[in-house]
């Protein structure tokens, strides 16, 4: 049997004054309404003594919020390197006294349906709709009917939401500076998509912008993208394949990998034509996926801020939340969350 809860008049009655100021105290708004600090001071210490904890139910029904959001995703939950982004959005939360509930959808339709309209029951005072990774998505109808936010994701038509997605663009420009830094300048091959911005995979956003930020940067520098080979998919086979083709045709003297799985596979291939990292070829990629760390020579990548992501869709949602029943409602931004460069031993 569970112990009974304390009540409000309980932490008034040890405190020795009325419900209502001991209410009031609770609430914050002891220095708003010129409650003594003494009187303050009472109500803390006896509902401190009492172990008192505010009964979450009815503070919702007087104030018309819950103090939760919904956190839908299809399957960031169960992955490894994205599921920083629900720590990230799980400590903001809670930092503003929130609770986070999360729920997954594996990409099943009905069940995202379904999931959504359970977080409206539950009455959640807005929703964070994540993908695991960076794309364009049709924006369920079930969103549009309070405050919510796109996490890793953009609409793929004109939208009320706002966005909150890493900067890929500006990170292809950082993968092209770091190789001219080095003194590259010729012999610059892409693995996974290019060499021009429309060559890239079907269905993702962050390969047209980290190519389109690698053209720029390069382009700037009268320097010319060597090639490119597209893969059907970013897995370290698709990049052993298209790093094999490349070197039974030429020699190149650097590599631009679109994420660090394919950079697995291009190590493998370089080390099957006898080619040394960085000696002979320097590598560079994208994500910091563990395995980035375990290579050897470890690799040079530009990292995805999963954990700030979620740290900042929760900080637009609440901003949302609190604008929400204005007469005029803000315009949809796209906010872009800075990919930091992480410098190993991959590139000389």
């Amino acid at each position: 049997m569970s112990p009974q809860r304390v009540t409000l008049a309980e932490v008034a009655k040890r405190a020795g004054i009325s419900r209502t100021t001991a209410s009031l105290v609770l609430a914050g708004r002891a220095r708003e309404l010129r409650i003594s600090s003494s009187v303050e001071q009472q109500v803390l210490e006896a509902a401190k003594e009492l172990n008192y904890r505010p009964n979450i139910v009815s503070r919702g029904l007087r104030t018309g919020t819950t103090r939760t959001i919904g956190f839908v995703s299809d399957t960031v939950a169960t992955s490894r390197l994205a599921g920083d982004m629900i720590k990230g959005a799980i400590e903001a939360a809670r930092e503003q006294d929130m609770l986070l509930f999360i729920g997954e959808t594996d990409g099943d339709a009905g069940l995202e349906r379904d999931l959504l309209q359970a977080m409206h029951d539950r009455q959640v005072d807005g929703i964070i709709y994540a993908s695991m990774y960076t794309r364009a998505v049709k924006v369920p109808t079930a969103l549009t009917t309070g405050p919510a936010v796109l996490l890793n994701a953009v609409a793929k038509r004109a939208s009320a939401l706002s966005s909150v997605v890493p900067d890929e663009l500006e990170a292809g420009r950082t993968a092209a500076r770091v190789l001219l830094d080095a003194g590259h300048s010729e012999g610059i091959h892409l693995i996974g998509a290019g060499p021009r911005s429309r060559d890239v995979p079907s269905g993702g956003v962050a390969a047209a912008e980290r190519v389109t930020g690698i053209r720029e940067v390069l382009t700037r520098a009268k320097v010319k993208i060597a090639g490119g080979r597209l893969c059907d998919d970013w897995l370290p086979e698709y990049g052993y394949e298209a790093a094999r083709e490349l070197l039974e045709h030429t020699r190149p003297r650097a590599l631009i990998c679109l994420n660090d799985r394919l950079a697995v596979g291009a190590y493998q291939a370089l080390d099957d034509f006898g080619l040394k990292v960085p000696a002979d070829v320097s590598v560079i990629s994208f994500d910091d996926h563990p395995v980035a760390g375990w290579l050897r020579p470890k690799l040079t990548t530009v990292a995805l801020p999963h954990y700030e992501l979620g740290r900042k869709a929760v900080e637009v949602l609440l901003a949302e939340i609190t604008r929400d029943g204005e007469e005029t409602a803000p315009e949809a931004r796209t906010y872009r969350v800075p990919m930091p460069v992480r410098l190993r031993d991959s590139v000389a």
